[in-house]
């Protein structure tokens, strides 16, 4: 990650992420009930640089919505609500090691590199499968999730998709790319 990456965003920037974040929230109360748009915001002003990785997340078709608040930290959880995978977060393998493991045609990136320089994580597996209790989410594509040690140490990877009303989680090399996969951030606020 470059230390030049501009991490803040000038205020015309800062206004139009709030004003489409706080329409989204408004739109989606099903998913935070019980949640303030108010304190929300106020949250967010108070980490300007998170407010640079929620714009990531919707410059690449993520469509970032709080999806839940973890009473343990105190933090706010926005999760990718696209309908489908982020557009512009596809074609990609899992990690840098999968990547540079490809001898030939490989992917413009990996996941974890992507969601490392926006500053989020990787959904885990529990993770979706409560965002898909929120809506329906990729019915089309498909989701890397983080993938536990042991797996990836034995060249896999792990990605989720929902199809027949029901939420899938499936295996594949680390190294594979295809352009309906993507992956869904998460961000603490």
């Amino acid at each position: 990650m470059s230390k030049n990456r501009k991490t803040l965003l000038s205020p015309q920037e800062r206004n139009e992420l709030l004003r489409i974040l706080k329409t989204r929230f408004e739109k989606h109360m099903h998913r935070h009930e019980t949640l303030k748009w108010t304190d929300v915001q106020t949250a967010l002003e108070g980490h300007p640089e998170k407010l640079w990785s929620l714009h990531e997340m919707e410059r690449t078709g993520g469509e970032p919505d709080v999806v839940g608040y973890d009473k343990k930290t105190g933090e706010y959880l926005f999760v990718d609500c696209s309908p489908e995978s982020p557009a512009g977060r596809r074609s990609l393998c899992y990690d840098r090691e999968a990547r540079e493991s490809r001898k030939e045609h490989k992917p413009k990136g990996s996941a974890l590199e992507m969601a490392a320089a926006m500053g989020v994580e990787l959904l885990t597996e529990d993770q979706y499968r409560e965002l898909q209790e929120a809506g329906e989410f990729d019915t089309k594509t498909s989701s890397w999730i983080k993938t536990p040690e042991k797996i990836r140490k034995l060249g896999g990877a792990l990605f989720c998709d929902r199809r027949y009303h029901h939420v899938f989680t499936y295996h594949n090399g680390a190294e594979s790319y295809y352009a309906a996969r993507g992956f869904r951030g998460l961000l603490r606020v």
